[in-house]
């Protein structure tokens, strides 16, 4: 029997299409054995996995974005996508100082958001063991003594995905046995091989890294911190797609990683995409293992050439 796993990349907001797709495998019956994710990839990994119903992992999440402590955190002010270009003098001169005061406040710190508003945040997730779930799962996260990547496959879910989606400058770094973790994506964007560790014989991807495009010198520290995240995360995905046994990428990839008053348009996205490649994903789930290890192992000497 096929053991079909997904490997649910980051991206913010736009990983809510994430959603989308389990609609849509849900509503044909195509049993999941594993998922691996990173940042939002694993916030909803770890829900569904926990849930095992794409529509309580929908409605958890659209109930928790309009919760006021998310609401409080105004991670809108934060997209790039909306500035205003038609405010006048007085109006850009007091935003102007108001971007350099927050500056100075935060270069003292890690992170914009600090421990306890995080902290708040994340206790809307359930805090039980990864071993538990109904579905394998595993999240990752990247330590920053080491560099190395971690992939969490047990202990407290809450914890995996705090540090997996702990985007680096924006929410503190989450210590976990000594290692001081950030954000997955800074070292595995799509993470395909991770999810062949925990059980998969197939994999499904599902890509929402930011399209990467020429772009006008960084402003200030938060320009600067989105342009990096995106040519690594782009690059990385690049890379580790090569694994995949077959890659699914909503239409997501000009939105901003701060777009949640988007939900409902990304998480339909996400189902487009999956019900357009939907003879894809059932060829794979009943192709035989013989013949997709021989396609694997041709793709792995392409890679090489």
């Amino acid at each position: 029997m096929s053991k079909l796993g997904l490997a649910l990349g980051g991206g913010g907001a736009r990983g809510l299409a994430h959603i989308g797709v389990l609609k849509v495998l849900d509503k044909e019956k195509i049993k999941i054995s594993a998922i691996t994710g990173c940042s939002m990839g694993a916030i909803v990994g770890g829900l569904y996995s926990y849930f095992k119903d794409a529509g309580q992992v929908e409605d958890f999440i659209l109930k928790a974005i309009k919760e006021p402590k998310f609401e409080n955190l105004e991670i809108d002010s934060l997209n790039t996508n909306k500035i205003k270009h038609d405010k006048n003098y007085f109006d850009q001169l007091i935003n102007y100082i108001g971007e350099k005061i927050n500056a100075i406040k935060i270069m003292g710190r890690v992170s914009y958001f600090d421990e306890e508003i995080t902290d708040k945040i994340y206790e809307m997730l359930p805090d039980v063991p990864i071993e538990s779930l109904k579905i394998k799962f595993s999240a990752i996260a990247t330590d920053l003594i080491s560099g190395e990547e971690i992939n969490f496959t047990e202990g407290s879910l809450r914890k995996a995905i705090k540090a997996s989606s702990a985007i680096p400058g924006i929410f503190p770094p989450v210590e976990i046995d000594n290692n001081f973790l950030v954000d997955g994506s800074s070292s595995e964007s799509v993470p395909v091989g991770r999810v062949k560790e925990i059980g998969a014989d197939r994999v499904l991807a599902v890509d929402v890294s930011r399209c990467l495009k020429v772009v006008k010198p960084a402003k200030n520290m938060i320009d600067l911190l989105y342009r990096t995240e995106d040519i690594t995360s782009y690059h990385l995905s690049l890379l580790r797609l090569k694994e995949a046994d077959l890659i699914i990428q909503p239409k997501v990839k000009q939105l901003s990683w701060a777009d949640f008053d988007k939900a409902k348009e990304i998480i339909k996205s996400g189902e487009i995409a999956a019900v357009e490649n939907l003879d894809k994903i059932k060829k794979l789930v009943h192709r035989n293992v013989y013949l997709l290890g021989m396609g694997q192992y041709i793709k792995k000497l392409k890679g090489y050439a």
